[in-house]
C-alpha cells in the first residue's frame, strides 16, 4: 500500500457559547476571536500521545485517556480499527474554566486534523460522536451544545444523536466577555443539584422554541422574547461576581438577551448589529472592572465559523 500523501495536519475550533440560556447542553454557537489549535501526526505505533501543550493553558493531563483532545483520537481509532497511530500537539488559546468551550475546541480542532490524515475521511456529522466522548473526560457528560457549533459552525441543536444546524441571520452578532476568573465546570454543574418546579420546565422550553423559532424567521422580537434562561442562570449566578450588572449592562444597550456562557464566568448578550454589540461590550467589562475583575472582550457573529484545517503556531512564528 502506497504511504498516504498527508502525515500531518493542524486545525482551529473556535470559541463557543454553550447553552445560549435557555438551550441547556443542548444548544450552542462558535464565536471567532479565540481558538484552540491542534497539530496531529500519524505515527506508526497503534496508539495516540501527546507530544506537548503550549499556549494559555499548559498545565494538562499528558496521558491521552486523561486528555479531550487524546481521548477523542483514541475513539477513532478504536471506532475505524486503525493500525495506525496519532501525536498530537495543543496550542490553547481559550481559558480553561472559562464558559467559552475550551475542553470541546481541544477535542474538535484534534479530530479535525486528524480526520484529514484518514484514507477515507468521514462526514463533520461522524466526527459528532467521537468528540462527545472527548468532552466527556472534561465535564463529566456527553453533552454536545459545545463540539455541536464547532464542528459545524453557527448556532446548532444537538441533541445525544443528532446536530441541527439553526439559521441565524448574519447581521446578529455575540458580545461575550470572559472575566479574569476560573469557574471549573464541574463545580458550576454541582450548583445545579436540587428540586425544579414543573413551571420552571414549561416556561423554560417556550423560551426556548422562541428563539429557536426566532432564528428560523430571523424575528428578533421572538427572540427578545425568549432569551431568558429562567431554569439555570438563577442557581449559576451567585457563583459569578456582579453578574447582574454585567448582564444589565447588556440589556441596557439593547441587546436581544444576556446570560451566562456556558458553565461561566464569561458572560454572553445577542444582538441585532455589531454597534450594538461593541458598545454592550465595553460596558459589560466596565461592570466587570467594578467587581476587580479584568477581563476579555469578544465581538462577532452569532452564525460563527466552523472548525478548520489551517497552518500550525510553528509555520505563523518562521512567517
Amino acid at each position: 500500500m502506497s504511504a498516504h500523501p498527508l502525515q500531518s495536519a493542524c486545525a482551529i475550533a473556535y470559541a463557543s457559547v454553550g447553552n445560549v440560556g435557555v438551550g441547556f447542553d443542548i444548544l450552542g454557537h462558535c464565536i471567532e476571536g479565540a481558538g484552540d489549535r491542534v497539530e496531529v501526526r500519524r505515527i506508526d505505533t497503534p496508539t495516540v500521545r501527546i507530544a506537548g501543550i503550549h499556549g494559555c493553558v499548559d498545565v494538562l493531563p499528558t496521558d491521552a485517556a486523561q486528555n479531550t483532545a487524546g481521548m477523542a483520537l483514541m475513539a477513532l481509532r478504536k471506532a475505524l480499527g486503525l493500525q495506525y497511530g496519532f501525536e498530537l500537539s495543543l496550542h490553547k488559546g481559550i481559558a480553561l474554566g472559562s464558559g467559552m468551550g475550551g475542553s470541546a475546541a481541544s477535542c474538535v480542532a484534534a479530530l479535525v486534523a486528524a480526520n484529514a490524515l484518514l484514507e477515507r475521511p468521514l462526514p463533520r456529522e461522524a466526527l459528532y460522536n467521537f468528540a462527545l466522548e472527548g468532552e466527556a473526560v472534561a465535564s463529566g457528560g456527553r453533552h454536545g451544545d459545545n463540539v455541536g457549533p464547532m464542528l459545524l459552525g453557527g448556532l446548532v441543536l444537538a441533541t445525544r444523536e443528532r446536530l441541527v444546524r439553526v439559521p441565524v441571520p448574519p447581521t446578529w452578532h455575540c458580545a461575550l466577555v470572559h472575566p479574569h476568573a476560573v469557574l471549573e465546570t464541574r463545580k458550576a454543574r454541582a450548583a445545579l443539584a436540587g428540586d425544579y418546579a414543573l413551571g420552571e420546565f414549561v416556561a423554560q422550553s417556550a423560551n426556548l422554541a422562541l428563539v429557536l423559532a426566532g432564528c428560523w424567521r430571523g424575528d428578533a422580537a421572538l427572540v427578545r422574547e425568549g432569551l431568558k434562561d429562567v431554569l439555570i442562570e438563577p442557581r449559576r449566578a451567585p457563583l459569578i461576581a456582579h453578574f447582574a450588572r454585567v448582564k444589565q449592562a447588556a440589556l441596557d444597550h439593547n441587546a436581544l438577551g444576556a446570560s451566562i456562557s456556558g458553565g461561566g464566568p464569561s458572560v454572553f448578550g445577542w444582538f441585532e448589529h455589531r454597534a450594538e454589540a461593541e458598545a454592550a461590550a465595553d460596558a459589560m467589562c466596565a461592570a466587570f472592572a467594578e467587581a476587580g475583575l479584568d477581563s476579555d472582550r469578544f465581538v462577532a457573529p452569532v452564525d460563527g465559523p466552523a472548525a478548520a484545517l489551517t497552518t500550525s503556531p510553528d509555520e505563523d512564528d518562521a512567517a
